[in-house]
């Protein structure tokens, strides 16, 4: 495949949906408002600073024709005294412009990345499923400055140079309207250009900005793969993936620049031509008599005046498809609907609370689950789980244990059936409420990098440190915490990579204990770790599970012999239930045909061996 077709195949998958300029502008506005005040000051500052440039063109005209041509010596003195004045004043107020602007910037910059990150957060599991995180980090940072550049530089530059071209025409047809007339004649060459750039500039900004989101995602993906990369040699291998998504990145931002060489030097060609022409008919007018020198030079300096904020709408309209392009990407994420709203994102969906007495009694029945219509992954699932009680999952790779457990907290929506929590339909519960009775210690525990107090609080943030001490405890990871040089407030590190496998475990395991929620999800994980180790998570297990309704997805037979209920899994259905004596009962059955023949195998290895 072409690199052209691999990008243009980025390009679909990652991009939002094409949104106008004015959508852009209009959407972005919104963020404004509470700084009303810094706008109105940045302009102000602007045009204050602008009206001071004036009064240069004024002072040479009359320099030039009262002073030097008539001599008179006396009045050059104060005409430069204020001229400096009018250029101090003039960069006091641009002075003042720039710190009320960067304030400015610096608040809507914060509070449109701060809405998008808030978004991402409430944003359903399925939504991630389809995006690299390096391209939503890109989003974050770099596509929420191009926005928000539009709308800061873009009101200030635009407002400004619009007043300065209108108040430049004035004093251009003040001066002399013929001359004037001579000045706008580039106008329609600036003017055409100026559209062609705009209905052509969309879809190079566009792939750029598809480009810089492939490059950052492949450079996140190989920071936290490092370890993999180097325990497979492959440092030659992805350096030329890096330099292959580089090199779009490349080709975008020349495409983008190949343009804009063209385009602003011809711009500024057809100002410089106008300036010439000007010069040329004005001299004309000079030798005739009919304007006077300083009157010419005026004119001229006005002139400057006039294609200086031309130049700067030119620059401005250049920002502006850089904003659409980035706007696109920033408000797919604001636009989708987050998880626990209907359908259009205004209502929440969810508005049962599950209240502070929760006993765990939790049904499926007839549920159904898939990420198409043609791609069922759990099928007519129907159980019950009473509380305290320990539910064990088994089941070959695919069988649709870790879906079914991941239905109950709704990372994902069960597409037919329904589910219950005393009694209450979980499709209705509020999400905070619904997250809060259900504690969940996954296969591979996720740790911030923080310390690892911080990591245990993150199950109760009011936790105090006795609390937290009690709760290492009860997972048997205090002992091993209390031999590091900074106890609790060492650092584990990016994903807890200072700590072993089964040292992250139980700090995950005292995360849980800590939040004491009365509903567990167990992905067991004690495959990856020394006997002794295995012996310590398992007891701290049991702690965590009693008085709890747990499901566990069993990865070795031993540890679910108590379950209450054990659930035989294949093809996304529950195929045999009951007990470890009653499964083992059944001779022919699945389950009494794994027993036999595992010892310290894995289930999943246990199946494949039966070619289930």
């Amino acid at each position: 495949m072409s690199r052209h077709h691999i990008a243009a195949e980025r390009d679909e998958t990652v991009t939002a949906r094409s949104r106008s300029t004015w959508e852009v502008v209009r959407r972005v506005s919104i963020y404004l408002r509470p700084y009303k005040w810094m706008a109105f000051g940045t302009i102000g500052c602007a045009i204050a600073s602008l009206a001071f440039s004036f009064v240069y063109p004024q002072l040479t005209r009359y320099v030039v024709d009262e002073v030097i041509t008539k001599k008179r010596q006396a009045a050059l003195a104060p005409a430069m005294l204020g001229l400096l004045g009018a250029f101090l004043l003039r960069d006091l107020f641009n002075s003042l412009r720039i710190r009320i602007n960067n304030t400015f910037e610096q608040n809507v910059i914060f509070d449109m990345r701060r809405a998008v990150f808030s978004r991402l957060q409430r944003l359903p599991i399925s939504y991630f499923d389809h995006r690299a995180s390096g391209d939503l980090m890109t989003r974050v940072i770099e596509d929420v400055n191009s926005v928000e550049r539009v709308l800061i530089d873009g009101t200030e530059q635009g407002t400004v140079s619009v007043l300065a071209i209108v108040g430049v025409l004035i004093a251009l047809f003040w001066t002399n309207s013929t001359l004037a007339w001579v000045a706008l004649a580039p106008l329609p060459i600036l003017a055409g250009g100026a559209l062609w750039y705009t209905l052509t500039a969309h879809r190079r900004y566009r792939a750029q900005r598809v480009a810089s989101s492939a490059m950052n995602a492949l450079l996140m993906d190989d920071l936290q793969g490092v370890r993999q990369i180097k325990a497979f040699s492959r440092e030659a291998h992805e350096d030329n993936r890096f330099a292959e998504r580089a090199a779009e990145l490349r080709l975008g931002t020349l495409g983008v620049m190949r343009v804009w060489a063209m385009y602003s030097p011809a711009m500024s060609f057809a100002s410089a031509a106008g300036m010439g022409l000007v010069l040329w008919v004005g001299g004309d007018f000079v030798l005739q008599g009919q304007m006077t020198l300083g009157e010419l030079v005026g004119f001229i300096f006005y002139l400057t005046l006039f294609y200086e904020p031309v130049g700067r709408l030119h620059g401005l309209n250049q920002m502006l498809q850089a904003a659409r392009a980035g706007g696109e990407r920033v408000f797919d994420i604001l636009d989708t609907v987050p998880e626990g709203s209907t359908h259009d994102g205004k209502d929440p969906a969810r508005t049962i609370h599950l209240g502070t007495e929760v006993s765990g009694h939790i049904r499926y029945q007839g549920v159904g689950f898939g990420y198409s219509s043609e791609r069922m992954v759990l099928k007519n699932v129907s159980l019950e789980a009473c509380p305290g009680e320990m539910i064990a999952l088994v089941g070959p790779t695919g069988a649709g244990k870790s879906t079914l457990v991941n239905l109950l907290p709704a990372f994902y929506e069960a597409t037919e059936g329904l589910i219950t929590i005393d009694g209450k339909d979980a499709s209705r519960i509020a999400l905070s409420s619904l997250r809060e009775h259900i504690s969940i210690v996954s296969q591979e525990p996720f740790l911030f990098n923080g310390t690892i107090g911080e990591n245990i609080r993150y199950g109760r943030l009011d936790a105090t440190p006795d609390e937290v001490t009690r709760a290492a405890k009860a997972a048997n990871c205090h002992e091993f915490i209390a031999r590091l040089a900074d106890g609790y407030d060492s650092k584990v590190g990016e994903r807890g990579v200072k700590l072993s496998v089964g040292e992250k475990q139980r700090v995950s395991i005292a995360r849980a204990l800590l939040k004491n929620a009365p509903i567990l999800i167990l992905d067991e994980a004690t495959a990856s770790v020394d006997t002794a180790t295995e012996k310590l998570i398992q007891e701290a297990l049991e702690r965590l599970m009693e008085n709890r309704t747990s499901f566990v997805i069993a990865h070795r037979l031993s540890t679910i012999r108590k379950a209450d209920q054990i659930l035989v899994m294949r093809a996304g259905q529950i195929v045999e239930r009951g007990t470890h004596e009653e499964l083992i009962e059944l001779e022919d059955g699945l389950y009494a045909r794994l027993a036999r023949i595992q010892n310290t195998t894995f289930v999943e290895e246990s199946f494949e061996k039966l070619n289930v």
